[in-house]
């Protein structure tokens, strides 16, 4: 697992946002749209579909090491996991996501 995990934290420690979604998943997609409607600047923000990586597994299981669930959309936000797609769209709605953006200068 070790070159899913250096992947994983390349990615967080390399981007103020990362989004660890899949290509089928509704909430996957909610959660980028949630953050992409707060006018994030452009390269700050990372998605992976990691269902179509041949290290899908070890990623999975990595999330759940890192969040306490392998299920996805995981997203992170300056370095810290931040939610899942609910947890994303909910905070976009309180104005949570805003701030948090703010504070990572990602918009």
């Amino acid at each position: 697992m070790g070159g899913a995990k250096d992947f994983v934290n390349g990615l967080i420690m390399n981007h103020k946002v990362v989004i660890f979604g899949k290509s089928d998943c509704p909430y996957s997609h909610k959660a980028k749209d949630a953050i992409e409607a707060q006018h994030i600047k452009s390269g700050a923000m990372e998605c992976v579909e990691i269902d179509k990586r041949p290290d899908f597994s070890e990623i999975k299981d990595y999330m759940k090491e890192l969040t306490g669930a392998p299920s996805t959309p995981r997203v992170f936000i300056n370095g810290k996991f931040f939610g899942g797609g609910d947890d994303t769209v909910e905070a976009s709605k309180n104005g949570k996501l805003a701030q948090v953006l703010k504070e990572a200068q990602a918009i």
